[in-house]
């Protein structure tokens, strides 16, 4: 099973729009698509049981059918960094039990997983334990969703050389256009992403209000 793991260059990235992209292009491609939400803050009481909506986004997107509880482990109710959502319920975010998940859905006969983290790269999920660790720890192949606004050639080198540093492979880059009015030269802004990240954008997805009921597959090209 490959397994992809979305990250962006900070909060409200794009990387929900991105992930779902990604796998609507991997379910037309004919692959069996299965995905994750690890950690979510910002949740909602949804049928007795607090639910994230970036992961009900992946799971209306995805052709593997999935219980919630696996796509998206821990929950937490106010939208702050999940570590600290979970100090103030005595929760431990726990790298084995997201491990354990992930072993689970390697046995449901998935070919690939898509899964998208929160926040930036450096996700802190407790005082000693952050998110690129267990992107290590399962292998998986980063892909970095850009949000085009002021700032993102910063962010991006950034986020580059730091999943580069981790042990991770970036495997490629998601453009995305987070508001209506595109940032000031946006053209050139791309031009020099691609300078500094040494590759194309698999995807530049346009502003789209609405954007759940869209499918972004042809936005994409060949991610080996």
């Amino acid at each position: 099973m490959d397994i992809y793991f979305i990250t962006g260059t900070d909060t409200d990235a794009g990387k929900t729009v991105a992930a779902c992209g990604f796998v609507q292009y991997l379910v037309n491609s004919g692959r069996k698509v299965a995905v994750m939400k690890p950690v979510a803050s910002g949740c909602e009481m949804l049928d007795g049981q607090l639910k994230n909506s970036d992961a009900l986004a992946l799971m209306k997107v995805a052709n593997i059918k999935q219980p919630y509880q696996q796509v998206n482990p821990y929950t937490f109710e106010p939208a702050i960094a999940p570590h600290i959502a979970a100090a103030e319920k005595a929760v431990e975010i726990n790298i084995n039990r997201l491990q354990k998940t992930v072993d689970e859905i390697r046995q449901i006969g998935a070919d690939v997983l898509v899964i998208e983290g929160a926040g930036g790269w450096q996700l802190p999920l407790s005082n000693t334990f952050f998110m690129p660790e267990l992107v290590e720890q399962l292998s998986a192949k980063v892909i970095l969703t850009v949000g085009l606004k002021l700032g993102c050639l910063n962010h991006a080198l950034l986020s580059a050389q730091s999943i580069q540093a981790s042990g991770c492979e970036l495997a490629g880059w998601i453009a995305v256009q987070t508001d209506e009015t595109p940032m000031p030269r946006q053209k050139e802004n791309l031009e020099t992403l691609i300078s500094i990240l040494k590759s194309e954008p698999i995807a530049t997805l346009p502003y789209m209000p609405g954007w759940q009921s869209q499918n972004f597959a042809g936005k994409f090209s060949l991610v080996h």
